[in-house]
């Protein structure tokens, strides 16, 4: 949960101050429509959200956390870790972690890193996530994309060891095709592709342990058609904007065909069986044998 202007496609772009405040208008829309959605269909989600975008919104983050879902942190300012050092990246948690806990009351225990940048060479973030007192993490995309991912790592629920310490990782879902992992688990991966590959997915998560974990991630931003589109270039363009049309018909497909929980109830569930979760060394080499654990 982030505004617009800060996704990693307008990373380099100077975007104007009329521009932003558009978007922070309009990413409380598109909340709003989604807490509805939310609210219809009787699911508790995890609301990943941007520190500062809580600091100045956060009516919108206490109706949130009182709707039921979790309020976990996505970094105080969407930088990517490749960005940050230790120190800062430190203080970029901390920061988001406390305000955060601040608005709601409640402890922050999940962390997603903005683009998925906990990578072989930021696996030290890891280490601060567990200091942190972080109960799980969602950053790591078992997958090869030119922005991120750990192709290496496992496709379910393990045990992220950084450089010292370790923590829970509940990854994105994927779909394995011949040997290889396809990403599926939202975002333009889900505006882009047929809505039937994550279903394959899903099904295949399914069959293959009791019980099975699909982490699916979608942004406020992709479910507002009139949002104001930002000069990227083609590429990122047709990446970021084609399927907007119909993301929240496909929303809707999904809440009436799947059950699904907040990340906190499935993290606080395999805490409890950690020692069974196979352990894998973001920076170097993977320890053990893949195990799954599914919520259906």
């Amino acid at each position: 949960m982030e505004e617009h202007y800060r996704i990693e496609a307008a990373a380099k772009l100077s975007v104007d101050p009329a521009f932003q405040i558009h978007c922070r208008d309009r990413v409380e829309v598109a909340t709003r429509w989604l807490l509805d959605e939310l609210a219809e269909h009787g699911v508790r989600a995890t609301f990943f959200i941007v520190g500062q975008l809580a600091r100045d919104h956060p009516a919108l983050v206490r109706a949130i956390h009182q709707a039921g879902h979790e309020v976990a942190s996505h970094g105080w300012e969407h930088r990517r870790i490749h960005q940050m050092s230790p120190e800062t990246f430190q203080h970029d948690v901390r920061q988001s972690k406390a305000t955060l806990e601040q608005i709601t009351g409640q402890l922050v225990l999940g962390y997603r890193a903005p683009t998925f940048s906990i990578v072989k060479e930021t696996a030290w973030a890891l280490d601060i996530l567990a200091e942190a007192g972080l109960l799980y993490d969602s950053s790591i995309y078992p997958v090869w994309h030119d922005r991120y991912g750990v192709p290496g790592a496992h496709r379910f629920p393990f045990r992220a060891r950084g450089m010292n310490q370790e923590i829970l990782e509940i990854p994105p879902a994927t779909w394995q095709v011949l040997g290889a992992n396809l990403p599926v688990g939202g975002g333009g991966y889900f505006r882009l592709m047929p809505l039937v590959v994550m279903e394959r997915a899903l099904r295949q998560i399914g069959r293959v342990g009791n019980p099975a974990v699909a982490m699916l991630y979608f942004h406020p931003w992709e479910f507002y058609r009139e949002q104001r589109r930002l000069p990227l270039g083609r590429f990122s363009r047709f990446r970021t904007y084609v399927g907007i049309s119909r993301t929240r018909g496909r929303l809707k497909t999904l809440l009436d065909r799947h059950s699904f929980v907040r990340a906190v109830d499935v993290a606080k569930q395999l805490d409890t069986e950690k020692a069974s979760l196979p352990e894998f060394e973001v920076a170097g080499q993977v320890v053990g044998c893949e195990a799954i654990v599914d919520k259906g």
